[in-house]
């Protein structure tokens, strides 16, 4: 490891560690106005479980903002391997581009690749690519307009650039298992490997920098694209993606600065090294039964500290530059894939003992297992405080409301911090709010941002909670094809999945009224967005909402305001017209 690198992560421990110590030490202060007990124990270690996350965004943000604002050029700060000058060098090799499909709408998926394998023909690298389309479908009419679209496409393409369409009957091993049987037919024909999935797009041109960029690098595993949210008419999926837009870059490019070799990988949008993919990344088969068992469902992080356990480097390339995927259009959708994902973080717990990983690829691993397990200690957190009476009676007041309120903004500026970099950097960048529709625009857009997520974070920990006590118990969630087309969302189908959180919430808001009235106004931002989770799943469905929200020109990103060249190409224009 440089020694640069090396002591980049010793600071950067020692600062989320005084951050944490400092913020438990607030913590206890504020609930030891008499005298510390086992509940203001459980408390401090509930909190204890949430900081990490919301630490380490915060100092990746700090530092992601000195890179934008005080260095001429960030990337070259994290991401010097890129060089500047390999963007026309030739493309070497041969590359397999693999689009992962299952149960995926084939029209839509041809919009995705049509343009975007032609330009890449025109750009001369065709005879060093191959496209494979991998498909999982176990639908028949699906599968049937699959093998009709990949037909099409050779019979356009294929005299130039080769496309082959291979399906599984059956599908062992989820997406990795997809990719691994990719791997175990054609791997040794090729030297790279670039992952979509089906709602991916990324330009000819970002294509092919990834590919001259790990051609000029032979240490380099995995390059991971800044992966951005394609515009969209849905407003659940429009507020969501601007959120996004506005905390990925300074997010990533902190992390990126200590992270260095030891890089994230998101699964698409990225390209691997095969021949050491194929020796060093195969997922073990977790033993035993029940949900935490079996193929891994998350295999993207794993694959990354294997390939780094290997010794070479998983690098993310921290630059908005062509590569987008699809958000899911509904509050319903998104809650289910965060809970696939959950699932699939929490198998890690199996893997953080296994041999030869890094220290920062454990650490990755961990994290990832606490970004759901930070949930449920919130909701018993809150649940501790709010019942707090009922469980020890205490002479005296049992907390300092002074202290308390420093806390309380404290930890919603850590939370709120990578947003807030990059907040700052678009309004002080010469022309930056411009692509945000302009400035009075962008600070309404943040404004609505920062509401919607004041509302989605409780209703997305009741939901995190409830099925983490499923999973105890042996539950499971299904691998299913996602719903990617915007839609309504009916008041059965939301009330069927979001009863508990409206249960919840009506809940405090008695006990608070009754047992409480005092403090009603501190327990609002618990328990009215669990009251409102039922509506608020069904306006932010509403095309006619997003409709206004875009004539407002609310929640605008870039390539709303000024396409990028291949924007139209990529089929990409139904969004951005208003149709």
């Amino acid at each position: 490891m440089p020694q640069k690198m090396a002591w980049r992560r010793i600071v950067f421990a020692l600062l989320v560690t005084a951050s944490v110590a400092a913020m438990l030490g607030l913590m206890a202060y504020t609930l030891g106005a008499g005298g510390l007990d086992i509940v203001d124990g459980l408390m401090l270690a509930c909190f204890a479980v949430t900081l990490p996350w919301s630490v380490i965004g915060f100092w990746n943000a700090v530092i992601g903002f000195a890179l934008m604002r005080f260095t001429g050029d960030p990337l070259a700060r994290v991401a010097s391997w890129a060089g500047h000058d390999r963007r026309d060098a030739a493309i070497t090799g041969h590359t397999a581009i693999l689009v992962c499909t299952r149960n995926e709408e084939a029209a839509r998926l041809r919009r995705n690749l049509v343009e975007m394998i032609a330009g890449l023909i025109a750009s001369g690298a065709a005879p060093h690519l191959h496209v494979f389309l991998l498909s999982d479908t176990d639908r028949p009419d699906i599968a049937a307009a699959e093998a009709e679209m990949a037909t099409e496409l050779e019979a356009r393409f294929g005299a130039t650039l080769p496309i082959t369409y291979r399906r599984r009957s059956t599908n062992p091993g989820f997406k990795a298992g997809n990719i691994r049987d990719f791997c175990e037919r054609w791997g040794t024909g090729f030297t790279f490997a670039l992952v979509l999935d089906a709602d991916s797009v990324m330009s000819p041109a970002a294509i092919l920098r990834l590919i001259r960029v790990i051609s000029a690098n032979p240490r380099l595993g995995i390059v991971q694209s800044l992966v951005v949210g394609r515009p969209s008419l849905s407003p659940f999926a429009r507020v969501f993606q601007f959120g996004m837009r506005l905390g990925m870059r300074s997010y990533t490019l902190g992390s990126a600065f200590w992270q260095g070799d030891c890089g994230p990988y998101w699964g698409h949008n990225a390209i691997i090294r095969l021949k050491p993919f194929i020796d060093h990344c195969v997922l073990p088969v977790l033993p035993g039964d029940g949900p935490l068992s079996g193929h891994i469902l998350s295999h993207d992080q794993v694959e990354a500290v294997l390939m780094r356990r290997a010794g070479y480097d998983v690098r993310v390339l921290p630059d908005e530059d062509g590569s987008w995927e699809e958000n899911p259009p509904t509050l319903l959708e998104f809650i289910r894939r965060d809970l696939r994902w959950c699932q699939g973080n929490m198998q890690y717990w199996r893997l953080l003992t296994l041999p030869g990983l890094r220290a920062v690829s454990r650490c990755q691993l961990a994290l990832a297992i606490l970004m759901f397990i930070g949930s449920p200690a919130w909701m018993l957190l809150v649940a501790l405080a709010t019942f707090r009476g009922l469980l020890i009676e205490t002479p005296g007041p049992v907390f300092r409301p002074e202290t308390g309120l420093l806390l309380f903004f404290l930890a919603m500026g850590m939370t709120f911090a990578p947003k807030i970099a990059s907040i700052l950097d678009i309004l002080v960048r010469p022309g930056a709010a411009a692509g945000f529709g302009g400035a009075l625009r962008f600070l309404a857009s943040a404004v609505l941002e920062t509401l919607f997520f004041v509302i989605l974070a409780p209703i997305m920990a009741v939901a995190h909670t409830v099925f983490l006590g499923g999973l105890a118990v042996g539950r499971a969630i299904g691998w299913t094809a996602p719903v990617r087309e915007d839609h309504r969302v009916t008041l059965g189908a939301a009330a069927q999945r979001l009863w508990v959180q409206t249960l919840a919430g009506l809940g405090l808001l008695a006990w608070f009224a009754i047992m409480a009235p005092g403090a009603l106004g501190y327990g609002i931002p618990f328990f009215a967005p669990l009251v409102l989770a039922i509506p608020f799943a069904m306006l932010s469905a509403r095309p006619e909402v997003g409709a206004v929200l875009r004539r407002l020109g609310l929640a605008t990103i870039p390539e709303e305001v000024a396409p990028p060249a291949a924007w139209t190409l990529l089929g990409t224009a139904d969004a951005t017209d208003g149709a």
